[in-house]
């Protein structure tokens, strides 16, 4: 299964939150090829920066996090893809067609345009909004 997995999925899967069992559980289980693009390599990147700022993680805690996704990255476990070059049209669309009637947020829809761009089959995410959208779109939302 190839699976796009968005940053609330890989923040749960690389630091302790409330879904991380679930996170950890889907990656062991479902053993996903994972597929990444810049975009989401960024916003995952924020989201541990942003949590050094909440004061939710230490800074030493933050940066043994990034190693490991690096490290993964490396080694293959997640599989980072150039930015597709549709996937803006593709998320134009998403919006005409799905965000009057959901209230999905813009960069929640270039996630699932992007996720479909790179031919991913499942949309790993804990976003409802997120989840929503991928399903209306033809992707299985997980877990």
């Amino acid at each position: 299964m190839n699976a796009y997995a968005d940053s609330s999925f890989l923040v749960s899967l690389y630091t302790p939150d409330a879904n991380s069992t679930h996170a950890l559980g889907e990656f062991r289980d479902a053993r996903p090829r994972v597929l990444i693009a810049p975009f989401g390599e960024f916003e995952f990147t924020n989201a541990i920066e942003l949590r050094v700022f909440r004061k939710e993680l230490e800074p030493r805690e933050a940066d043994a996090y990034l190693r490991a996704f690096e490290s993964d990255l490396n080694a293959g476990v997640v599989e980072r893809r150039p930015m597709p070059p549709n996937a803006y049209e593709r998320a134009l669309l998403l919006s005409r067609r799905h965000t009057r009637h959901s209230g999905v947020r813009a960069l929640d829809v270039l996630h699932v345009a992007v996720a479909l761009e790179l031919g991913a089959d499942a949309f790993l995410t804990f976003d409802r909004g997120q989840r929503k959208l991928a399903r209306s779109a033809g992707l299985k939302a997980r877990p």
